[in-house]
């Protein structure tokens, strides 16, 4: 069993973000890997949208054999669309992995049809910051209050040193295929979150198989990896496990 990370939206190097809770995984036998997103930038020569951020998390995907798909905020919207399995043919072929379980942390659970601005309040939030070349980022004056309050300094340095902008289209575009409606699912919710409210992540989570609450801010990758590596073992047995 492998992990496969996907990380939110306006940042880059998602093996940075994950690297904390990979490494108390790992300590434990169980290999992750990160998916780079390319309407973050992280791909060069790929197109810069959600078709080519669930591509990208499929490619993955088929390359690592079984996997616990787990994505954080935005990246849980490209985690649904790919995690369709082998019951799901597009174009005459597989389009997604072995999937065993999807696993939202602070995150999002479209249905079909659904963008990520449909399971929003109607209004962009306002410490988002869009552009005429349409793309949006995160306003540096919100990122530590907001995000990172619950951070160590060098996670938050590292994290606002990480931040990009990202092609705002990612925000409209819907998915095609609801993964938890396919697979076993469990929402992490984090009850301490200050940018994704905690009553929205609960409504979410009521579509999802099991519920897992955190107390932590919006990245409890970074600020308490040890709770989140639990919360993933239970799902992702490892071989150190008896």
């Amino acid at each position: 069993m492998t992990v496969v990370f996907v990380h939110g939206a306006c940042v880059r190097d998602g093996e940075w973000w994950w690297s904390r809770v990979a490494a108390a995984l790992s300590a434990d036998g169980l290999d992750s890997v990160a998916v780079r997103l390319p309407s973050c930038g992280e791909v060069p020569g790929a197109t810069a949208d959600f078709a080519a951020d669930v591509a990208e998390t499929r490619r993955v995907l088929r390359e690592v054999g079984p996997a616990v798909l787990v994505g954080h905020s935005y990246g849980g919207v490209v985690a649904t669309e790919a995690a369709v399995g082998s019951e799901v043919v597009v174009g005459g072929s597989e389009v997604g992995g072995d999937v065993r379980h999807l696993v939202y942390v602070s995150s999002f659970l479209p249905d079909v049809g659904q963008s990520l601005a449909d399971l929003g309040p109607g209004e962009p939030a306002p410490y988002l910051d869009f552009s005429p070349d349409g793309t949006f980022g995160v306003r540096r004056e919100s990122v530590r209050e907001l995000f990172l309050y619950d951070c160590d300094e060098q996670a938050a340095e590292g994290a606002v040193a990480r931040l990009t902008r990202q092609a705002a289209a990612v925000l409209t575009a819907p998915v095609q295929h609801a993964g938890w409606r396919h697979r076993p699912s469990t929402a992490i919710v984090c009850a301490g979150d200050r940018a994704t409210p905690p009553a929205l992540q609960r409504a979410q989570a009521a579509r999802a198989t099991r519920v897992v609450e955190l107390p932590t801010g919006h990245h409890p990758m970074l600020s308490h990896p040890h709770l989140l590596a639990a919360a993933l073992r239970e799902v992702a047995p490892t071989p150190n496990q008896p």
